[in-house]
């Protein structure tokens, strides 16, 4: 009895999970924008559940800083001003910006993790080319874009750092996608990482912080400036 009622709990775990994931991805891609509500009876009719998964699944939003629900009025997709973005690529450009510094200080990338990052921009250059609508590509870039920095990431002992990233992750993605939406072109965005890669190798740390800026905030020099971040250079 106890397994069948385990089971249970687990099977229904598994559908708030998959609810959450679809809102994410409807989030991502925007077809919710920021304040827009976000309805249980909506949802649970769109893709024929009952409510009480996609309660959990808004809950999970709210941790995950993707929706703020607000008391007799109900949940809403959270809205990004300028400033909220600038404050979200300045902690990552200090966070990042230190992690690259390490990384090349103690000699941590070798050829092999070269090679790997290069793979990743030719797959990021074969989603530019996918005849696909333009918002399921600049979330499908996103994805692949974070994994080649989660990869650079993990290669540092900066587990403390990593684990702050890790926690404005969502947010994170959904302020590069919003940036993503203002390039005029993808395809320039994805070859930054080539300068990233070319700084690394070549051991240049205050070439890398640039990078990092240039490849982060693209759409807007005025939001954030190297001297900004770091002005003791």
């Amino acid at each position: 009895m106890e397994d069948k009622k385990m089971s249970n709990q687990f099977n229904h775990q598994s559908l708030s999970d998959k609810v959450a994931e679809y809102l994410k991805r409807e989030i991502f891609l925007e077809n919710y924008q920021g304040g827009d509500r976000i309805l249980e009876t909506q949802v649970a009719k769109e893709l024929d559940v009952s409510r009480a998964p996609v309660r959990e699944a808004i809950k999970e939003l709210e941790s995950a800083g993707l929706v703020e629900t607000i008391p007799r009025k109900g949940s809403f997709v959270i809205s990004f001003k300028e400033s909220d973005i600038r404050e979200i690529f300045e902690i990552r450009v200090l966070l990042e910006g230190r992690m690259m510094e390490i990384l090349i200080c103690n000699d941590l990338l070798d050829e092999k993790d070269f090679a790997h990052l290069e793979k990743l921009i030719e797959e990021m250059l074969k989603i530019v080319d996918k005849d696909i609508p333009e918002n399921e590509k600049v979330v499908e870039l996103n994805d692949k874009d974070i994994t080649f920095h989660k990869y650079l990431w993990e290669k540092t002992d900066r587990k403390f750092t990593q684990r702050i990233l890790k926690v404005i992750y969502n947010q994170l993605k959904l302020a590069m996608i919003i940036d993503s939406r203002k390039e005029n072109s993808l395809e320039e965005s994805v070859k930054e990482h080539y300068k990233i890669i070319k700084n690394l190798k070549e051991k240049n740390i205050k070439k890398i912080r640039q990078s990092l800026i240039d490849h982060i905030v693209s759409y807007n020099e005025s939001l954030m400036s190297q001297k900004e971040i770091y002005p003791d250079i």
